[in-house]
């Protein structure tokens, strides 16, 4: 039988690969999308394209209203096992 520190060291290994089976991998990538989006608008309208910026920041709500929804969705199915 294992001691008392091998047990515990397992029982942490596990949780920790319970959580992790519970990650969306299409939540990074729709923050970086939405990072992208950002930089793009900014960039935008620096160069004082203000119709093209307008474009991009309505595209990076959308996306991150998508990105929020899959983190939620994420949640909601975790819970549901």
């Amino acid at each position: 039988m294992g001691s008392a520190a091998e047990l515990e060291t397992m029982e942490s290994e596990d949780m920790f690969q319970t959580k992790k089976d519970h990650r969306n991998p299409l939540v990074p990538l729709g923050a970086l999308a939405t990072a992208a989006i950002l930089c793009g608008g900014l960039y935008s309208f620096k160069r004082g394209r203000s119709q093209q910026s307008q474009m991009f920041m309505r595209a990076r709500v959308l996306m991150q209203g998508a990105t929020v929804a899959l983190m939620v969705g994420t949640v909601y199915a975790a819970g549901k096992e």
